[in-house]
């Protein structure tokens, strides 16, 4: 159950009825509005691990979850010490030649088994890169195996201004204010049932309203919780189909029909109440390794189902039941990234496949407007902001392209180091997380 609830109410108190997220945070995985977009302009074209850096900070763990940024100060998490490897052969993107060499590589070297795991969030200044804080949770359980590409941080944290929400790949969840102090915690992985899914945990925490709600698609135990995001006390719980999976983030849209709470699973999409965790539509299809997160634009929520080139999809929201056949606005069966996630800006959608093949949609009718190889391994999801789409690829390099309909690299840009994280964007500057460093890219803050 919950600890610190007594330091939760004391915290709820003192920072009053609430802090309004402004434009230049980006206080998720995704940006303020879960699609990669950034309504940021003067964003930085050319940099290097040394050129235009306004500064670097080492972190103390290794990780692959995403910064997030709130006013003077950015977030991140990470693992230190030992974690467990999946038996058996490991999966890459790149089929069929030397992914080493094409920039795929594991997670740094793991620790002596005898040396223990912590977990850490960090808050850094987003004016210099000084460490403000290091709060560190001790691994409780057996850890779960993981594909050695990512470990057990690999949830990226999020933030309403007041507390910082930081998930585990163990079950483990801390609700910290901003100075680092604890509100409460939880291990689901103990109150519920193991995280027990192949390579590892994914899901990020995402909030709504007063909800903190967490998706825990497992193949012990499948489900999705709502829980008060001060207190850390469960709101509602929404048992899921047994043996179904995720490693995808949830998205709540705001359609006039009324909040939905959209996650891409292994049995299909599904659209829950995000209010009690009551299914509202579905869409049933099977994938094995459901991982990019939808986003909603411009009144319609676009979906890829990753894994192998898996299927790519418009939704009309607003359904009931079974959408299959009466809110698919288009559809295209092939072609998505297995791991990045879409993005949507000025009217077309850019994805970057497993192996640099750049491709721009049209958003309306799912027309295919331009396709480029351009080289590279993609897990980050790109983002867009300021007439640009970032790419980010794992062996560091950032592909700058101009939006529009016709295909125009502006830039290649290498900090020298495997990023595997998707960027954030913020107060004019762009924040990439290297395994165990963060960049800041651009002018330096004032």
């Amino acid at each position: 159950m919950c600890r610190g609830f007594r330091c939760a109410l004391t915290i709820a108190v003192t920072l009053g009825l609430g802090t309004a997220i402004r434009a230049a945070d980006w206080p998720q995985w995704r940006g303020p509005d879960g699609d990669g977009v950034s309504s940021e302009t003067d964003l930085p074209l050319t940099w290097s691990a040394t050129e235009n850096v306004a500064w670097t900070a080492g972190l103390t763990g290794l990780g692959v979850s995403s910064p997030i940024v709130f006013g003077d100060r950015v977030f991140v998490t990470s693992q230190a010490g030992t974690g467990v490897r999946s038996p058996g052969n490991h999966p890459r993107l790149v089929q069929g030649g030397d992914a080493a060499a094409e920039g795929e590589r594991a997670l740094g070297e793991a620790s002596d088994v005898e040396s223990g795991t912590t977990f850490l969030v960090e808050a850094f200044s987003r004016l210099d890169g000084r460490r403000l804080w290091v709060y560190r949770l001790e691994a409780e359980g057996p850890l779960a195996p993981v594909h050695d590409k990512h470990n057990l941080a690999s949830p990226s944290p999020v933030t309403d201004g007041r507390l910082v929400y930081a998930w585990f790949g163990t079950g483990q969840l801390v609700a910290l204010d901003m100075e680092g102090r604890l509100a409460w915690q939880r291990h689901l992985g103990e109150e519920i049932g193991p995280f027990e899914i192949q390579w590892g945990h994914g899901s990020s925490p995402m909030l709504h309203g007063d909800l903190l709600i967490l998706l825990c698609h497992h193949t012990p135990t499948s489900y999705i919780l709502g829980v008060d995001k001060t207190t850390g006390e469960t709101r509602w719980k929404s048992d899921q189909r047994a043996g179904s999976t995720s490693y995808s983030t949830p998205l709540v849209i705001e359609p006039a029909s009324g909040p939905e709470l959209i996650v891409n699973s292994s049995v299909g999409l599904e659209a829950f109440d995000p209010r009690t965790g009551e299914s509202i539509w579905y869409l049933r299809e099977t994938n094995r390794f459901p991982i990019p997160t939808p986003f909603y634009r411009d009144g319609t929520l676009y979906a890829s189902r990753g894994y192998r080139s898996g299927p790519y999809m418009a939704i009309r929201p607003g359904g009931r039941g079974d959408i299959s056949e009466t809110h698919v606005v288009w559809r295209v069966d092939t072609g998505a990234p297995y791991i990045s996630s879409l993005v949507s800006y000025q009217g077309l959608i850019y994805m970057a496949n497993d192996v640099g093949v750049i491709t721009a949609i049209d958003a309306s009718s799912g027309e295919r407007i331009w396709q480029q190889r351009l080289d590279g391994v993609y897990s980050a999801s790109p983002v867009a902001a300021d007439g640009k789409v970032y790419f980010v690829s794992e062996n560091g390099e950032t592909l700058v392209i101009r939006a529009g309909r016709t295909p125009e690299l502006l830039a290649r840009n290498d900090v020298g180091a495997r990023t595997v994280a998707s960027p954030a964007i913020a107060g004019g500057q762009i924040f990439l997380r290297a395994d165990d460093r963060l960049f800041c890219i651009g002018v330096p803050a004032r």
